[in-house]
């Protein structure tokens, strides 16, 4: 825990704390040091069995290929939230470089919608929090993760199963192209706006999250 900001009164200011925000505790580790993310996508990874969805943004394309066999419920849930197009008009509403890019809960307005059941957390299947994985956001109950997810940006390992009270963040999947983007978006520029803190100045839209097929699939 001495790795961890931990003072919860202090992460709820910093993430917002209310359900709508879906808070993703902050690792010390990760607001200290940038990662190599540079070698990190050099690395060799191994084969993922899953989908593949492009998430188009006002700032570019981004496709994640999802994990399956990794964590079935949680590419399930955003498998049904994707097909609803339910993250169609929503932003990235918290934005930390050197931490994560976070989205898929509300609009410009910072209006919530409608969500389904939450998600079991499957944090410990053996992914972890590395730069260009993405993960479900969520409140301090292991099992509160509805539609929101991250996009880590450093090596966030410090969220791993078990972190706190046994479950860490879900990591379900990574980038596969668009990694530009994401460097992008997390440099872009960001205030406190209605009480939430890290919110990017201009807004960042979600403008489609679809399912890839065929030649569409990034090899």
């Amino acid at each position: 825990m001495s790795s961890l900001i931990t003072r919860r009164s202090l992460i709820n200011r910093i993430l917002g704390g209310a359900a709508l925000a879906c808070a993703v505790m902050l690792p010390a580790a990760g607001l200290a040091r940038q990662a190599d993310t540079a070698a990190a996508a050099e690395a060799p990874a191994a084969a993922i069995n899953g989908p593949q969805y492009s998430i188009k943004t006002s700032m570019g394309e981004i496709v994640v290929h999802l994990d399956h066999d990794k964590a079935p419920k949680t590419v399930a849930n955003f498998a049904a939230y994707a097909k609803s197009g339910f993250y169609k008009g929503t932003i990235f509403h918290r934005v930390i470089d050197g931490f994560m890019i976070q989205g898929g809960g509300m609009n410009e307005k910072f209006e919530g919608r409608k969500t389904l059941k939450p998600v079991q957390n499957e944090s410990n299947n053996g992914l972890s929090n590395q730069p260009y994985t993405i993960s479900m956001a969520r409140e301090d109950n292991p099992d509160s993760a509805t539609s929101q997810w991250f996009i880590n940006v450093a090596d966030n390992s410090g969220i791993d199963h078990p972190f706190v009270k046994g479950s860490g963040y879900t990591v379900f999947g990574k980038v596969v192209k668009g990694r530009d983007v994401v460097d992008k978006i997390k440099g872009v520029v960001v205030d406190d706006v209605r009480g939430m803190q890290n919110v990017p100045v201009v807004p960042i839209t979600i403008t489609s999250v679809t399912l890839l097929k065929g030649d569409k699939l990034v090899k």
